[in-house]
C-alpha cells in the first residue's frame, strides 16, 4: 500500500539516512537488493550533493554512458513507497515534454523526413541528367542508402548502449548532414553512391535512439502520444520539402538546382546537430536540468511499467534471448513490410505524381497535402490511443493501414487523374500505423539488451524493406509504375497479417501470466528495482496488445 503523504509535504532527511556504496568497487547485485528491501517505508530524503551515476572506471570514463548509482536506485525505491504528488508530477512532465519533443521534432522534419527525401527531389531537378544516370542506377542510388542503414543499423544499437545518448546522435546527425552536403560535389554514380552508402550509415542511428529516448523518459502509456508528437514531424517535413523544393529550385545561382537541394538541407540537419548536442540529457537519472528530487520522480512514476534500471552492460542471457524470441523475427518482418512501399514512394513519389500530367514545380507543391494528410492521420491515432480500450493498439494499427491499401488500389486502377492524386495523398495514412507500431517495440520488450536488440531487429526490417521497394518500380513502366504500385498494396496487406501475429502473440502470454501466484509476481516487483530483467523473466511484465 502506497504511504499516504504527497512528495511536497515531505521533510528532508540526513545523507546518512542512505549508506553509499564503497567507492573503490561496484555493488554486488545481490547485496543491493538486499538494501533496497530494507528501507524504511518513511525516510525522506533532500538534494544532496551525491552523484547519481556510478563513478566513472578510468580518466577516459566520462566518454561512456554511466550506470545510475546505488544511493540513486535507493532513492527511486524509496519514493516508489509513497503516494506522488499528481501535480508535481504533472509539472515535470511539462517540462520533459518542452525539453525532448521540440528537439526530437525538428531534428525528425529537417534531418529525416526532408532529408530522405532529397534524392527524388533532385530528380525532378536534374540530377539524373547531370549525372548521366542509366536507366536502373537511379534504383541503385535509392537503394544504396539503406544498405548502408543496414549494415550499420546493429552495431550503431550497440554503441548506443555504451555511449551517452544525446551525444552519440548528435555526432550522427552532424556527420549525415556533412555527407548530404558533400553530395553536391558529386560528378558520377560512383562517388554519389558512395555518399549515399554513408549517408545511410549514419542515418541509422536516428530512428532507434529516438525511440529510445521516448521510452526512457516516458511511461509505456505515454509513449504512443509522444512518439505521434515527434512522428508528426515526418508529415510536416514531406510539406516543408514541397516548399523548400519549390524555393530551391527558382534558386538561379552558379550551381544546378540540385545541389542546392543538398547543400541547403545538409546545412540545417549539421546545424541542429548542436542543439542536440546542447539540450537532449543523456538520461533521466544523470540530466542537469532537473533536481535530484524532480529526477527521482521521473524514474519513479514509470515504475508500473516493470522495466529494470538502465545499464550500459551487455547482458549475454538477454542476447539469447532476444533470438529465440519470435517477437525479434516479427518485429523484423513488421519494420520490412512496413517500409517496402516506403522505399518506393519516397524515391519515386514525385516522378509518380508529375505522371499525373503535373509540371516540375507543382509537383512539388503536390507533396504539400501529402504532408499535412500524414499529420493528420498521426493526430487522429495519438488521439484515439488514449480514448480506445485497453490492448487495441494492434487493432488501431490494422485499421489505419486500410486506407492505404485503399490508395494503392486507387493509384493502380483509378482512371481519373483526380483519384489517382487523392489515393496517392491517402496512402500517407501509414504514418500512423508505424507511430503506433514503435510503441509495441519500446513498450513490449523488458530489458536494456533484449530492448536494443529489438529496435535493432525493426529498423534492419525497414532499411531491408527500402532497399527492395525502389526495385519494383520498374524504368520501364514509368511513369505509371503498376507492378510498384500492386507490390506496395500486397505489402501492406502481408503487413497487417504480422500485426494480428503478434496481437495473438501478445494475449496468449498475458493471459498465461495472469494465472502465475500472486506471491511470484510480488517477488519479481521486487527484483526490478535492482536487476535489468527481460520480459520473459519478469512475471509482472504485461504486454500491450
Amino acid at each position: 500500500m502506497a504511504h499516504p503523504l504527497s512528495i511536497a509535504s515531505l521533510p528532508p532527511v540526513l545523507d546518512s539516512d542512505v549508506s553509499p556504496a564503497p567507492a573503490h568497487s561496484a555493488p554486488d547485485k545481490k547485496q543491493s537488493l538486499e538494501q533496497l528491501q530494507t528501507i524504511p517505508v518513511d525516510t525522506t530524503w533532500a538534494d544532496r550533493e551525491d552523484s547519481s551515476t556510478e563513478a566513472p572506471v578510468s580518466r577516459l570514463g566520462w566518454l561512456f554512458k554511466r550506470n545510475p548509482s546505488l544511493e540513486f536506485l535507493t532513492d527511486v525505491q524509496k519514493m516508489n513507497m509513497l503516494q506522488l504528488d499528481a501535480n508535481e508530477v504533472k509539472r515535470i512532465e511539462r517540462r520533459i515534454d518542452l525539453l525532448i519533443i521540440p528537439a526530437l521534432a525538428v531534428c525528425y522534419a529537417v534531418s529525416s523526413a526532408v532529408m530522405t527525401r532529397r534524392h527524388s527531389y533532385a530528380a525532378i531537378f536534374g540530377l539524373q541528367k547531370d549525372l548521366h544516370l542509366g536507366s536502373s542506377e537511379y534504383s541503385w542510388l535509392s537503394s544504396l542508402f539503406y544498405f548502408g542503414w543496414l549494415a550499420w543499423a546493429l552495431p550503431t544499437n550497440l554503441l548506443m548502449q555504451k555511449f551517452p545518448m544525446n551525444k552519440y546522435l548528435a555526432m550522427n546527425i552532424f556527420l549525415w548532414g556533412a555527407l548530404l552536403m558533400a553530395q553536391s560535389a558529386s560528378c558520377n554514380f560512383t562517388q554519389l553512391a558512395v555518399l549515399r552508402i554513408l549517408s545511410g550509415a549514419f542515418e541509422a542511428t536516428a530512428d532507434p535512439a529516438f525511440l529510445l529516448i521516448t521510452a526512457t523518459w516516458y511511461t509505456r502509456a505515454q509513449q504512443p502520444v509522444r512518439i505521434g508528437w515527434w512522428y508528426c514531424a515526418n508529415g510536416l517535413g514531406i510539406a516543408l520539402g514541397g516548399l523548400l523544393g519549390y524555393a530551391i529550385g527558382h534558386i538561379r545561382g552558379a550551381l544546378a538546382s540540385w545541389k542546392y537541394e543538398f547543400l541547403i538541407i545538409g546545412a540545417l540537419c549539421a546545424t541542429w546537430s548542436i542543439v542536440l548536442f546542447i539540450f537532449i540529457p543523456d538520461s533521466p537519472y544523470s540530466t542537469r536540468w532537473f533536481t535530484r528530487q524532480e529526477r527521482v520522480i521521473i524514474m519513479s512514476r514509470k515504475q508500473h511499467d516493470h522495466h529494470g534500471p538502465e545499464h550500459r552492460q551487455w547482458n549475454a542471457s538477454q542476447v539469447l534471448e532476444a533470438f529465440i524470441d519470435p517477437k525479434t523475427y516479427l518485429f523484423f518482418l513488421f519494420g520490412f513490410f512496413a517500409n517496402v512501399p516506403n522505399g518506393g514512394t519516397s524515391n519515386f513519389g514525385t516522378l509518380i505524381t508529375k505522371g499525373f500530367g503535373f509540371n516540375t514545380f507543382q509537383t512539388t507543391l503536390m507533396q504539400i497535402p501529402y504532408g499535412l494528410i500524414i499529420v493528420a492521420f498521426i493526430l487522429a491515432a495519438m488521439y484515439a490511443t488514449t480514448k480506445m480500450p485497453k490492448n487495441t493498439r494492434t487493432v488501431l494499427m490494422v485499421i489505419t493501414n486500410i486506407p492505404t491499401i485503399v490508395g494503392f488500389a486507387m493509384v493502380a486502377w483509378a482512371k481519373s487523374k483526380i483519384a489517382r492524386l487523392i489515393g496517392y495523398w491517402i496512402t500517407g495514412a501509414s504514418n500512423a500505423t508505424f507511430v503506433v507500431g514503435l510503441s509495441l517495440v519500446s513498450g513490449n520488450v523488458g530489458g536494456q539488451t533484449k530492448k536494443a536488440l529489438a529496435s535493432a531487429a525493426v529498423f534492419l526490417g525497414v532499411a531491408t524493406g527500402n532497399i527492395v521497394g525502389p526495385f519494383l518500380f520498374l524504368d520501364s513502366q514509368a511513369p505509371v509504375y503498376t507492378v510498384g504500385i500492386i507490390g506496395c498494396l500486397v505489402s501492406r496487406a502481408l503487413e497487417i497479417v504480422i500485426i494480428i501475429i503478434l496481437r495473438v502473440i501478445f494475449i496468449t502470454a498475458n493471459n498465461r501470466r495472469d494465472q502465475i501466484p500472486q506471491r511470484q509476481e510480488v517477488l519479481a516487483e521486487g527484483s526490478q528495482y535492482d536487476e535489468d530483467i527481460s520480459d520473459w523473466k519478469n512475471p509482472s511484465f504485461r504486454y500491450i496488445a
